[in-house]
């Protein structure tokens, strides 16, 4: 189990202030991928952009849409140590995907640039995030970690790519319902429709519902999966059908989507940041077709039904309690402007 900030040495400290300042630069650029170019591929294409329905963002919502070539999708795994090799067999980084020229050279519909050199996989090279970029369309995830090869300490890499999350979704449910007190050890020690709720509150805990895609699937079993390492790790990802890019850290959950604003919010918004209409258009905004989008941020927060129980003492489970509520929302600005902080902006229980 990773540590608070509190219980770090002087050091470890240093190296959890790094990992969040890449981690901040690393959020910024998977934000543009996943929703501003996705939406500026349907506008190109001449197709509809679907917007995520405030429904979809409440805790066990089930609706979807249909998968779209058009939306980015990717998943990123961001670990702030290194990911013990005890767990190859369910996040499976081998020799054969690690970021090498070799192994690159065989990818299908990725060109190699031919300046390509080893310098352009760590994370304070400039090329850095393009690299992510370029990478993050092919298929599974991308691993950056701290690179165990070099003796320079603190430096991270983009070490695999192609990296598969195989982990049994009960054994996962299994984990978290032991870290939760509904179990105390097998998961079917309270029969198998006990063990079928726990599977499905597994998916709620991460925000999704147990009929999400494998991509979510995956993103979520490797979050529950990390929570082994005694450091921190942050997976971001890009789902077509549910429109959003989801990140699962030590916080929990955030889920960042596009929302369509009217000219009325617009002129409401500026006015409440004591801006004009077109300087805040510029700042927060991206133009669509005779409309404009925002970058919204929608964040979420346990309930006591999944926290550990303060006596440690094992209990039943209520279905029909959420195990997550959204506790704070934002709209953010563009990356460009990013001298200017996110605007408190409530739109999942909006009335409208």
């Amino acid at each position: 189990m990773w540590l608070y900030r509190e219980r770090l040495n002087y050091y470890e400290k240093l190296k959890r202030s790094l990992y969040e300042i890449m981690r901040d630069s690393l959020e910024l650029r998977l934000i543009k991928v996943s929703l501003i170019d996705s939406f500026n591929n349907y506008l190109k294409n001449d197709v509809e952009y679907s917007f995520v329905d405030k429904s979809e963002l409440r805790p066990k919502s089930k609706k979807m849409e249909k998968e779209s070539e058009l939306f980015n999708t990717f998943i990123i795994i961001f670990c702030e140590g290194v990911v013990d090799p005890s767990l190859k067999n369910y996040i499976r980084f081998f020799p054969e995907n690690k970021v090498i020229k070799r192994n690159m050279d065989d990818l299908p519909n990725f060109i190699l640039h031919k300046n390509f050199n080893n310098n352009i996989k760590y994370f304070d090279n400039k090329p850095f995030l393009d690299f992510v970029e370029e990478l993050s369309s092919i298929d599974y995830a991308l691993l950056i970690q701290q690179d165990p090869t070099i003796k320079k300490k603190n430096r991270y890499a983009l070490t695999h790519f192609h990296v598969k999350v195989d982990w049994p979704i009960t054994d996962a449910a299994e984990d978290l319902a032991k870290h939760l007190r509904y179990i105390q050890g097998n998961l079917y020690e309270n029969g198998d429709q006990y063990a079928r709720i726990m599977q499905n509150k597994l998916f709620e805990y991460y925000g999704s519902h147990y009929s999400a895609g494998g991509r979510r699937t995956a993103a979520l079993i490797a979050s529950q999966l990390l929570r082994r390492l005694s450091v921190i790790s942050t997976i971001y990802i890009s789902s077509s059908e549910s429109r959003t890019m989801v990140k699962y850290s030590e916080r929990g959950v955030s889920k960042f989507f596009l929302i369509q604003l009217t000219d009325d919010h617009i002129t409401a918004l500026a006015s409440k940041e004591k801006m004009d209409v077109e300087r805040f258009k510029n700042a927060y905004l991206f133009p669509g077709r005779g409309y404009y989008v925002g970058v919204s941020e929608a964040v979420y927060d346990y309930t006591e039904y999944s926290r550990p129980p303060e006596d440690g003492k094992i209990r039943k489970i209520k279905p029909a309690y959420n195990w997550l509520k959204v506790i704070d929302e934002f709209l953010h600005p563009r990356p460009d402007s990013n001298h200017l902080r996110p605007i408190n902006y409530r739109w999942v229980y909006s009335p409208e």
